[in-house]
């Protein structure tokens, strides 16, 4: 089976990014594929790591190196990082898109899965 997955919640407010994380580790684990993880809304911060206490460092899943192992693609959305100040350059492991590359995404996969509201 082939997922997107949409993680629209930072890593700080909600519960959801850590889920989305966990639940592409038990695909992974059951063979499946992942197509592409696209950060959305808050999503986009669970790029951001610095200027995070110790504590909220904990809380943010570690998203690179999970891509790496696996060769995930992740996905900022360039609109909602704008919207939120975020720098055009950012952290290893992540690159800037946009909507056309969700909805190719979306189009690959046989599931999509979104994570946060």
């Amino acid at each position: 089976m082939k997922y997107a997955i949409q993680v629209n919640a930072g890593p700080c407010s909600a519960q959801a990014a850590r889920t989305a994380y966990q639940f592409i580790k038990a695909a992974l684990d059951k063979d499946h594929e992942i197509v592409c993880v696209f950060f959305y809304h808050d999503g986009v911060y669970n790029a951001l790591r610095s200027g995070l206490s110790a504590e909220n460092k904990d809380s943010v899943p570690p998203w690179p190196d999970l891509a790496d192992k696996h060769g995930i693609d992740l996905v900022l959305c360039v609109s909602a990082a704008e919207r939120r100040g975020m720098p055009a350059t950012v952290a290893d492991g992540f690159r800037i898109g946009g909507l056309g590359q969700w909805m190719d995404a979306c189009l690959k996969a046989d599931r999509v899965v979104v994570f946060g509201g």
